[in-house]
């Protein structure tokens, strides 16, 4: 029982000693790790605190106030929205729901060794920009009128981006950004003299924000503009023939819409309102006959003003063959622009055939030369020229008379005009001319 005794006390310090080593080693590697986080305004935020090495050592949460939130599984705030998510030797997790601007800070997690040690995360909350508002178009504008919209968003940070599309096309505004608090306020303004054009165009703001995940909140405004109207009659018949059935439409643009129209022939009221029947904007002749011609009038007005179109109407006799429609000849008139196009290219081609046929001539003016009179050019008289020139010798005594003759021929000649004929094809030429 003694030795046994003896050996107790060993074995006790021997695994003291060892624990003692491996919680010097554990707490030299003991480090608590976490990360930043990044939430939208008005959801849940989790926290996480990790430690790879711990010896039991307790792990606590800090709010940006430096305010203990948990300390290990130990509630120690009182904030119904935080809440314990896991606890352990190696982990403490939180969870911070409803999560507000003010939330955003930088969080402490400490691990209590000796010394303790810390870990910062940085909780980025996202305000949501509200949905946005377009003022400054409060009333139907005038044309030429200067129209200001302005879109305006508040809540978002960081400041919002609003982009303007004018029925689907971009168009650019001027950005201007407030701070609120912890949030920004964004307006951006869009200036233009409003035309008949812009009557019926939709303008919308369209608000772009990280927090609304590739989903912009969009606003569209629908711009109404008044304007003078503008008239045009339009007529059923290229060719109105006695007879036939004729219809006139007065066709008004105007905002207000000109209501009534207002039909005249030839300055005064329609003659013959049997047959000439007004329907709406349409001027109706049920049967024409030759006392219809004349000139029609259509007056449409608004309060912005007054605007008419005239139609001449010519009735002709009925399957009268050639005949054409007085309103419809600057339509059909011969293509000028195609003819003249035509005559132009034959012209050039004309042109372009002469230069040719000019150089070509011009090349070739001077330079015949017989074979037989090769090599005689500079012949002094009919032996040597003969003797010189190429081909057959056979019949040398023909051609020397032939041009001893020739020769006799021109000594009435000037010397001018013998020095132009300076070579032997050019004075057989010449004297051939003569004779």
């Amino acid at each position: 029982m003694s030795t046994r005794a003896a050996v107790q006390p060993l074995m006790f310090f021997t695994v003291s000693e060892a624990a003692t080593k491996n919680k010097a080693k554990g707490s030299q590697g003991q480090f608590p790790i976490t990360q930043n986080v990044t939430v939208v305004e008005g959801s849940t935020a989790n926290m996480t605190c990790r430690v790879d090495y711990n010896d039991n050592t307790s792990l606590q949460w800090s709010n940006p106030a430096q305010q203990t939130l948990f300390f290990g599984d130990k509630k120690a705030l009182r904030d119904n929205r935080i809440e314990l998510v896991r606890a352990s030797w190696k982990e403490l997790t939180i969870s911070i729901s409803e999560v507000t601007l003010s939330d955003e800070g930088q969080y402490t997690c400490s691990l209590f060794t000796m010394p303790v040690k810390t870990s910062k995360a940085f909780l980025t909350v996202l305000g949501v920009p509200e949905k946005p508002e377009i003022i400054g178009f409060s009333r139907p504008a005038v044309e030429g009128e200067d129209v200001t919209l302005t879109c305006i968003t508040t809540g978002s940070k960081p400041a919002a981006d609003i982009r303007w599309f004018r029925n689907d096309k971009e168009v650019q505004g001027v950005k201007e950004v407030n701070a609120t608090g912890r949030s920004f306020t964004v307006r951006s303004a869009v200036h233009l003299r409003v035309d008949r054009k812009d009557d019926g165009a939709a303008y919308t703001c369209s608000v772009e924000h990280v927090a609304l995940n590739s989903t912009p909140h969009q606003v569209t405004e629908v711009l109404e503009v008044h304007y003078a109207p503008k008239v045009e009659i339009v007529h059923s018949l290229i060719v109105p023939q006695e007879g036939q059935y004729f219809k006139l439409e007065c066709v008004s643009k105007g905002n207000p819409l000109p209501e009534p129209v207002v039909w005249t022939k030839d300055g005064g009221e329609l003659p013959d309102v049997e047959r000439m029947i007004v329907e709406g904007r349409e001027l109706i002749i049920t049967t024409l006959n030759k006392t219809d011609n004349g000139t029609y009038r259509c007056e449409a007005s608004n309060h912005l003003g007054t605007n008419s179109d005239e139609y001449v109407l010519f009735v002709y006799a009925k399957d009268l063959p050639g005949t054409t429609d007085p309103n419809a000849l600057t339509q059909q008139g011969p293509d000028h622009a195609l003819i003249g196009g035509v005559v132009a290219v034959v012209v050039f081609i004309t042109l372009c055939f002469i230069i040719v046929l000019g150089r070509y001539l011009a090349r070739h003016k001077g330079t015949y030369l017989t074979n037989e009179a090769k090599g005689a050019e500079d012949a002094p008289d009919a032996d040597t020229a003969i003797i010189n020139a190429e081909g057959n010798h056979a019949h040398a005594e023909e051609k020397k008379e032939y041009y001893q003759g020739a020769a006799r021929n021109v000594v009435h000649l000037k010397s001018e005009n013998l020095g132009f004929a300076n070579n032997y094809a050019l004075r057989e030429e010449y004297v051939r001319c003569i004779m």
